[in-house]
């Protein structure tokens, strides 16, 4: 008695997986159809009796403690499933039965559209081209010229599918595949309609309306149900995809549902305190700044951001504020600087050293804001 292992070329802890590859290697080399060689049918007996050991996990041990079960074509470890998927790809198990069906439904859609901040904010209603496949207006799906149609396929004679008996080991084998003649569909065409070629469908452009909900953002999706691409013969269209893309504002920026805007004040102001206007998405809002604003503090406007997709409510707008030091002074401001320094007993100033970058973090932020 051989050694199994041997037999299929693989050691003794290999896993089912690596049995399984192994057999099918072996099969398809030594089956006697392809390989004509004096001893090729015999070793072909050798590997299935191997497999069907090896391939069963009560055998195998059972083999592995010294026993062995002799080939009998029916054991439970004998994987008929395998051999046909080996030699027909399936065909000899679960093949399709019956024709096949023209009519299918198509494919989704898709197509990107730009907005500007505003609409993506507040929502509003869009016109868009569309190009795909729309049913024939010729045939109306038929996929036959008018006043013809669909006729029996005199190969199978509208069953789409053929058999032929195939040699193996085991004996004849009765194989199914698609009618090469229709396509597996059992019927033909005698007269293809002109205007679409037989398909049911042509490609069209259309435009859609569609309504943009408040709160979309880059990369949002809106689906349109059955505005897709309609299928072959004239099947349910798929849907389609509105795949928003936000364009840049250049005044505010967003993250996620916030807003955020940088807003200049001049030095004067920051210090002695003032109320500034503030453009909005929803107007001008006036803001109050306080003695002594400091550059890089931010103000946020409650309820004035973008509004939440899926819940009531909008997030917030965040006023970043840039503190505008002069650079061009006449002779009578550089003076009143003078003079407040030396109010302020800052005519020789120390500076402060701290561990921060000297831009801060606000200039880093107003960076990003400003350039991208």
């Amino acid at each position: 008695m051989s050694d199994h292992y041997q037999t299929l070329g693989v050691p003794r802890d290999a896993s089912a997986d690596t049995i399984k590859k192994a057999y099918r290697r072996l099969a398809r080399e030594l089956h006697p159809d392809v390989n004509t060689g004096p001893d090729a049918e015999e070793r072909f007996k050798e590997v299935s009796r191997a497999y069907e050991v090896l391939s069963s996990p009560e055998k195998r041990a059972a083999y592995d403690a010294g026993g062995d079960s002799p080939f009998g074509g029916q054991g439970p470890g004998f994987g008929f499933s395998d051999i046909f998927e080996t030699f027909f790809g399936g065909a000899g198990a679960g093949a399709q039965r019956g024709p096949a069906s023209r009519t299918q439904r198509g494919q989704d859609a898709l197509v990107r559209l730009e907005v500007d901040l505003e609409e993506a904010v507040f929502g509003g209603t869009r016109e868009i081209r569309v190009e795909s496949a729309d049913v024939c207006t010729r045939c109306q799906g038929t996929c036959c010229e008018p006043g013809t149609g669909p006729e029996p396929c005199d190969v199978c004679g509208g069953r789409g599918q053929v058999q032929r008996v195939a040699r193996s080991f085991l004996g004849q084998v009765m194989t199914t595949s698609p009618c090469p003649r229709c396509g597996g569909y059992g019927t033909v065409l005698p007269a293809p309609c002109h205007e679409c070629s037989g398909e049911g469908r042509v490609r069209t452009r259309r435009t859609l309306t569609i309504k943009v909900p408040p709160g979309v953002d880059t990369g949002t999706r809106i689906q349109l149900a059955g505005q897709g691409e309609v299928g072959p013969g004239g099947g349910p269209a798929g849907d389609l995809y509105v795949e928003v893309q936000e364009r840049r504002h250049p005044r505010l920026r967003r993250e996620g549902d916030d807003l955020h805007t940088v807003l200049e004040v001049p030095m004067t102001a920051a210090a002695l305190g003032a109320n500034v206007t503030v453009p909005t998405l929803d107007g001008d809002r006036d803001i109050e700044l306080a003695p002594g604003t400091q550059h890089g503090e931010s103000i946020t406007l409650a309820g004035l951001g973008a509004t939440h997709l899926r819940r009531p409510g909008r997030g917030d707008l965040h006023v970043h504020l840039d503190v505008q030091v002069p650079t061009r002074l006449d002779d009578e401001q550089r003076d009143l600087l003078r003079r407040l320094a030396t109010l302020r007993g800052e005519e020789q100033p120390t500076g402060r050293v701290t561990n921060g970058a000297p831009q801060g973090l606000f200039g880093r932020l107003r960076d990003r804001l400003v350039n991208g």
